[in-house]
């Protein structure tokens, strides 16, 4: 845990490679000091079809999955890290969000 879902437009994997979000990601959720590394699943998503505020600008949303319990500034930090990762990065006309979602602990089920 977490599940750490980076959704972003293809046309921006010609500036920076899919592996490089999946890294800044790791990074920040790392240096958020709440989860350990082999605790992290990462994964990106490439789309084709998308429109960003009625404009064919790109974008990149992380959507940020973890187990209930964390307190309110917990998560805040959390999602401010990855922004401010995300934002490192030399990309003009792109859109960034991240959400932070949290998994019912009573129904969450993993093998």
């Amino acid at each position: 845990m977490p599940h750490c879902i980076i959704e972003y437009s293809q046309n921006l994997e010609q500036e920076v490679p899919p592996v490089d979000w999946l890294d800044v990601v790791k990074l920040a959720c790392l240096t958020s000091g709440l989860f350990a590394e082999e605790d992290l699943k990462l994964r990106a998503l490439a789309y084709k079809n998308f429109v960003t505020g009625g404009k064919d600008d790109a974008f990149v949303h992380v959507t940020i999955r973890m187990l209930s319990g964390r307190s309110v500034e917990s998560r805040r930090m959390l999602s401010s890290l990855v922004l401010d990762a995300l934002q490192g990065f030399k990309v003009v006309n792109v859109s960034f969000t991240v959400d932070i979602c949290e998994i019912d602990k009573e129904t969450y089920t993993k093998k």
